[in-house]
C-alpha cells in the first residue's frame, strides 16, 4: 500500500547535505623534483614515474 510523501523539513534535507563536501585531495611530493601531486601518478612536472622517465619533458 502507498505512503503520502511527508514534507521534509530545511533542517533534515541541510543536515543530510552535510556529507556532500569533498574532502582535500592527497598530494604528496615527487622524489625527483619535489613537485606535489597525487600519489601513484606520473609527475606532471618532470615525467618520471617511481625512479625512470616515463614522459619525456623537455628539461
Amino acid at each position: 500500500m502507498a505512503v503520502p510523501m511527508g514534507k521534509v523539513s530545511k533542517r533534515r534535507s541541510r543536515s543530510r547535505a552535510a556529507h556532500h563536501a569533498l574532502a582535500p585531495r592527497n598530494l604528496r611530493p615527487c622524489a625527483r623534483c619535489a613537485h606535489r601531486g597525487p600519489a601513484h601518478r606520473v609527475c606532471e612536472n618532470c615525467g618520471h614515474y617511481r625512479g625512470r622517465e616515463v614522459i619525456h619533458k623537455g628539461d
